[in-house]
């Protein structure tokens, strides 16, 4: 098995204790090392472990690494910081692994927009003041398209109104959506359908659910990140060393 495993915003005891347990397990380690605290190696890594710094490979050499593992029969991480769901660049990972037939599983991370908040003592969500956060950054060599991913908290017993507000707000009815109940706990379970179909597909949940929106959730997009792209130049890596 290959995990994707988030390690946190940096503090070697805020990786999650599963992802913690796989790590002590693991027999190869790929992980962001521009990123990623080394010290979290130092304390969860065998000593045998195998460990390669992704920093300055390609998608392509990750790639054939993660799986050069896996074919030995290790045990298999790519360890990215925060939550790998975020600015990960993990999706055309996965693409690569599906295409070539082999399985992955997800182990979340804590992102540091949560170390953050913890640091300033506060909380994002003022009932009366605001209730959305926006998570972007700003546009450098890789642009920052206009179209937006939605998350949506304490909204499942209000779908029909939620997708309808969607649709309201320029998202098409035919956007992909899903519903994902009780996310991590043993009953967990995963609804897919479209902004207009989900109220539907999912009327007998009323609580405990986030709902989801936008394209990200479209597996046939075949965009990819350019932080590991064989012609993209960054302070670890440079372009014509792999040309």
């Amino acid at each position: 098995m290959i995990y994707f495993i988030g390690a946190g915003p940096g503090a070697v005891d805020l990786i999650t204790v599963r992802g913690a347990e796989i790590l002590r397990r693991a027999g190869l380690i790929v992980y962001a090392g521009s990123l990623v605290n080394p010290e979290i190696l130092n304390a969860y890594a065998p000593t045998e472990c195998e460990i390669h710094d992704s920093s300055g490979m390609t998608l392509e050499e990750t790639t054939d690494c993660l799986i050069s593992g896996h074919e030995r029969g290790l045990i298999t991480v790519r360890l990215h910081s925060g939550d790998p769901a975020l600015f990960g660049a993990v999706r055309e990972q996965f693409s690569e692994l599906r295409r070539r037939g082999v399985t992955f599983e997800v182990v979340p991370g804590v992102s540091s927009l949560f170390a953050a908040s913890s640091a300033l003592r506060t909380e994002y969500m003022i009932p009366g003041h605001t209730q959305t956060l926006i998570i972007s950054r700003v546009e450098g060599r890789t642009l920052a398209p206009e179209s937006a991913s939605t998350a949506l908290f304490l909204s499942a017993g209000m779908t029909e109104r939620a997708c309808s507000e969607l649709i309201a707000r320029g998202y098409s009815p035919n956007t992909p959506a899903a519903m994902v109940y009780r996310a991590s706990w043993p009953d967990e379970r995963v609804i897919r359908g479209t902004v207009e179909t989900l109220p539907e597909l999912s009327r007998d949940i009323r609580k405990t659910a986030i709902i989801l929106a936008g394209d990200f959730l479209n597996d046939d997009i075949s965009a990819k990140s350019r932080l590991y792209d064989k012609n993209f130049s960054h302070e670890y890596r440079n372009s014509c060393l792999h040309s």
